[in-house]
């Protein structure tokens, strides 16, 4: 279900984007925060202070504010004397992650089913749709972006913000790694056909079977980065 990595290390900066108009301060933490979460940076990768206040025109105080910010996150991490890095896990704990997710996930989606709406089925539909549209379209990216937005609209009937910030924070401390990035089509089809089984399963609002289904797929998500899990460009090694 692998595929090589499509990615080669490159300098942070080169791919950061400032997202200010002219006229305004940027906003150093959502734009590193946006480098970071878009896996064009693999874990371990430095991020250079100097550099970056470079980039943005401003002082070094503002990035190391906004890395500090970043750090508490869990998405860099700082070395003394060293300096700081995209945030990079173990196996293990990249592991206890989708642990997480798929613990946080069941509970909410109980609740969900009791609460959701018409609306709500046409929501997950239509990203159901999108996300079938960017399989066929071989987009790995464009399918990993509505395979999130599936799993979220499915959890926020249950109106459980709190458990919902938790599931997202999870899911961000993997984002560097790009799972989908190493998966073959063969393997994303196998997630689209759990998708697709669990969005029968919200709109018939079957709870038991909903969770049933949710449970499966995180299996396979497992199996899944099972495969790459001594690759030592994502995981730090024991």
């Amino acid at each position: 279900m692998s595929s090589p990595s499509p990615r080669r290390r490159s300098i942070f900066t080169a791919r950061l984007v400032n997202s200010a108009v002219e006229g305004q301060a940027p906003d150093v933490v959502d734009d590193l925060r946006r480098a970071i979460l878009s896996g064009d940076e693999p874990p371990g990768t430095p991020i250079p202070i100097e550099a970056v206040s470079r980039f943005f025109g401003v002082s070094q105080i503002p990035v190391r504010e906004a890395l500090m910010v970043l750090l508490g996150e869990g998405l860099v991490e700082h070395v003394p004397h060293v300096g700081y890095s995209v945030a990079k896990l173990s196996f293990v704990e990249f592991r206890e992650l989708y642990d997480v997710r798929q613990a946080l996930e069941a509970a909410a989606l109980r609740e969900a089913v009791m609460h959701a709406t018409l609306a709500d089925d046409a929501v997950v539909r239509e990203i159901h749709a999108a996300m079938a549209t960017a399989m066929a379209a071989g987009d790995e990216r464009g399918y990993h972006a509505e395979s999130r937005r599936f799993h979220v609209a499915l959890i926020a009937p249950a109106r459980m913000q709190r458990l919902v910030h938790i599931y997202e924070s999870a899911w961000n401390l993997t984002e560097p790694a790009r799972p989908m990035s190493r998966v073959a089509d063969t393997g994303r089809a196998v997630f689209y056909d759990d998708h697709d089984r669990m969005l029968a399963a919200f709109i018939a609002r079957d709870a038991a079977t909903l969770v049933a289904e949710s449970l499966e797929h995180f299996s396979h998500l497992k199996s899944a980065i099972e495969v790459f899990r001594s690759d030592p460009d994502v995981f730090r090694q024991p």
